[in-house]
């Protein structure tokens, strides 16, 4: 897994991306999700990117758990959750797939109140294709963020821009699928709420590692300016990931991330799109 994992995240380094959250999730039983978290620290000690294990358990439901997803919910809290907190350097957040088809909201509760109680920071996938209350969840529960929002009710994007929970959108999901709506950016920012954006890059709707073009989707799609993709793609982001105070902005203390682009100035990365503009990668300091 490490070396299927590595050529992908060399190639989000490439393209400027130096730190990089990593979901678990597509093993769906203790021994798989272990796994996949000692590859994440595996990773973390041969790249110079630094990387933020996120335990993502309730992802799916498992074929073998068809029409019983409340063992599946049971198996997620009784016995992942606490084989999770007893590794060494356990993840830092637990997410849950808040949607139809995947977890409902009650069973979303149960697994984010778990991971509460068990010093998990958390975040939730919801609204991506059908809203079910999950962003109003997230605020409740002071999640760190909530992703996609894509069909968040309007009720819904008030609470949330009025909270600390942060607002990620992931564009190239609903483009990689072919789908025609996104995340209501415009709406998110105009009522005070922050907005990061991330690649989702996983094997299933989004393989793809370039920051740069969801910088271009958010402003052709999210209605975002340039300044406000690129703020969403860089501090933004890092306080999604709880990292706001050591990465995403050049400041006295924080870690020494810089890129060289390529180009004349800086809306340039929203104007032009599928090529890489990174010239020089830097990463604690150091040229890679």
């Amino acid at each position: 897994l490490v070396a299927e994992t590595r050529p992908r995240l060399d190639r989000m380094l490439a393209h400027g991306t130096t730190t990089v959250e990593i979901k678990t999730g597509y093993g769906l039983n203790v021994q798989d999700e272990l796994k996949q978290l000692a590859v994440i620290r595996r990773l973390q000690e041969e790249s110079p990117a630094t990387l933020v294990p996120t335990f993502l358990g309730a992802h799916a439901i498992p074929a073998e758990y068809k029409d019983r997803a409340d063992e599946y919910v049971e198996l997620v809290v009784e016995k992942m959750l606490p084989a999770v907190a007893e590794q060494d350097n356990p993840p830092r957040f637990c997410d849950v797939f808040c949607e139809e088809g995947a977890f409902s909201l009650e069973q979303s509760r149960r697994v984010l109140e778990a991971a509460q109680a068990l010093g998990f920071g958390l975040k939730i996938h919801v609204d991506e294709f059908k809203p079910l209350g999950g962003t109003r969840l997230a605020v409740e529960l002071g999640a760190a963020s909530a992703d996609h929002l894509v069909c968040t009710p309007p009720d819904e994007i008030e609470m949330l821009a009025k909270s600390d929970t942060v607002a990620v959108a992931l564009p190239g999901t609903p483009f990689g699928l072919g789908h025609h709506e996104y995340t209501p950016a415009r709406d998110l920012i105009e009522a005070g709420g922050a907005v990061a954006l991330a690649t989702d890059c996983n094997p299933g709707t989004c393989w793809c590692e370039s920051m740069q073009f969801m910088i271009a989707l958010a402003c052709r799609y999210m209605r975002t300016t340039p300044a406000e993709a690129i703020s969403a793609a860089t501090i933004n982001a890092a306080h999604a990931v709880g990292l706001g105070g050591e990465v995403g902005s050049l400041e006295p203390g924080k870690r020494a991330d810089v890129l060289i682009l390529d180009i004349p100035s800086y809306p340039h990365l929203g104007y032009r799109f599928g090529t890489n503009q990174v010239q020089t990668v830097i990463t604690g300091g150091q040229v890679i």
